[in-house]
């Protein structure tokens, strides 16, 4: 187990790594002058070129690298004027807009994103399993052509369209909830759940069709193997053989999309999160794109892919709980 953590370890720092490059080409060695956009229009020459040498941008590029680098790792300083600032570990600059750390503003807009993601993938997972078994183990026409109609329903659907009617229904017209305001879970949780029920909601209608699919379908296969009908010619329970076999066999494919849908909520929720107004990592992107902000953008990129990393190790690790045959060597 030790061998195999190290190995993941070592191949998310590889992976990361090329992240970086990759996103660096992109962004920090983009046609735009970062200086100008940060200056402004009213700037002259000398200005731009001031906040260039203070950004570290007159520098080649391959230097620039190995200053980003460096501050992942070690911290960076810039020049601030007569002082200088100091950017702790990991430090991905700051923000050409606000002037603030990168890593401050993920920190703030991350509980979000977070609890966005988290209480979706929750109650996708409730329901889709849930809907699954059901027509997995009931094998009656009528109910497994409405639970397959209602999975076909979610996958048709796109999110912006359930998250504005579920805004007209139960903010407008029956007004049982507020508008969306994000509110922290430490200072009130019950609002807190009350104001991300619908964008939990609007998300889990097309997960939890994906995840009733894939536990029909491994309910009803494990259901026909021969060690399920061995169990039951030795008289073992039904429930028992649905919750110790069937279910644990139909868990496997549910894990990765599980861990791997996690990650993909949080990297794609700038649709979500601007439809309702929170104030998540999905909002900072929208708005450092905007802005040209460069620094941001890259941070969130990052961030992104770091979640997606530890999402799939996370995925491996779970199925040598679900499955005692996978060996992590």
């Amino acid at each position: 187990m030790i061998g195999y953590l190290t190995r993941r370890i070592a191949g998310a720092v590889l992976v990361l790594l090329g992240l970086s490059v990759v996103v660096f080409a992109l962004f920090f060695v983009a046609p735009n002058d970062p200086a100008s956009l940060t200056c402004g229009k009213g700037c002259t020459p000398e200005r731009v070129a001031d906040v260039r040498a203070a950004m570290g941008l007159d520098e080649p590029a391959p230097v620039q690298y190995a200053h980003f680098l460096r501050g992942l790792v070690a911290g960076r300083d810039y020049p601030a004027g007569p002082e200088v600032k100091h950017c702790p570990a990991p430090c991905l600059g700051y923000s050409f807009e606000t002037g603030q750390p990168v890593t401050a503003l993920l920190a703030d807009r991350l509980p979000v994103s977070a609890s966005l993601a988290i209480g979706a993938e929750i109650l996708s997972l409730a329901v889709g399993i849930g809907a699954g078994l059901l027509s997995g183990l009931r094998r009656l026409r009528g109910l497994d052509r409405i639970v397959n109609g209602l999975i076909l329903a979610g996958y048709a659907v796109p999110v912006f369209l359930v998250g504005l009617f579920l805004l007209l229904l139960f903010c407008v017209h029956l007004q049982w909830l507020p508008f969306p305001q994000y509110v922290g879970f430490t200072t009130d949780p019950l609002a807190w759940a009350r104001n991300l029920l619908l964008p939990w909601i609007a998300l889990a209608v097309i997960q939890s069709a994906a995840y009733a699919r894939l536990t029909r379908s491994g309910v009803r296969q494990t259901l026909g193997e021969d060690h399920v009908r061995t169990a039951r010619a030795y008289g073992l329970p039904e429930r028992r053989i649905v919750w110790s076999r069937a279910l644990r066999g139909a868990l496997v494919p549910l894990v990765t999309l599980a861990a791997i849908d996690l990650a993909a909520i949080m990297a794609s929720a700038v649709l979500t999160e601007t439809m309702f107004g929170l104030p998540g990592v999905g909002q900072l992107l929208v708005g450092a794109v905007n802005q040209i902000d460069l620094p941001v953008v890259v941070g969130v990129t990052l961030l992104t892919g770091f979640l997606v990393i530890v999402a799939n190790a996370v995925a491996d690790l779970l199925y040598a709980a679900v499955d005692p045959r996978v060996q992590l060597r």
